[in-house]
């Protein structure tokens, strides 16, 4: 299952995104917000997708939209389990997966096209996790931390 939501910087991206992803019978489901809300806040979609990513990660993957991905990635990665990537390129989001087993793709909307959005998303979930010893070696620190706060 792919989750998505945006604020209202990335509403209209996430629209063309959802219904790509629904082309290629992708399973999909929007988690907000369901119309334009100009003075919505990112926070307030970021922690529910978070949360269902977190709670099954093997199954669960999310995407989150806003201007320019900073924030809704900031907030995504305080979600103990969360290792979200914020990109702007297929080839990037492609080595999130491959290199840090990424499961939240943030997307910047105000600095790429639909297009390019497409390709990013593409790239990003058709890439799996190498499970090279170096990369899973480092995300067990990583676990091994957010257990310790």
């Amino acid at each position: 299952m792919i989750f998505i939501a945006s604020d209202h910087g990335g509403f209209k991206l996430k629209s063309e995104i959802i219904k790509h992803l629904q082309s290629k019978q992708v399973d999909v489901t929007d988690m907000g917000p369901s119309e334009y809300k100009q003075d919505d806040d990112y926070t307030d979609y970021v922690y529910p997708l978070a949360h269902k990513v977190a709670v099954s990660p093997i199954d669960n993957k999310g995407i989150l939209i806003c201007r320019n991905g900073v924030g809704v990635s900031m907030f995504a990665n305080k979600v103990k389990g969360i290792r979200a990537a914020l990109s702007w390129q297929p080839e990037h989001a492609a080595s999130s997966r491959n290199d840090d087993n990424s499961n939240i793709l943030a997307l910047p909307a105000d600095y790429i096209n639909v297009e390019t959005a497409k390709k990013i998303v593409d790239a990003w979930i058709s890439t799996p996790f190498s499970n090279e010893i170096r990369y899973k070696r480092r995300l067990e620190k990583i676990d091994h931390f957010e257990k310790q706060i």
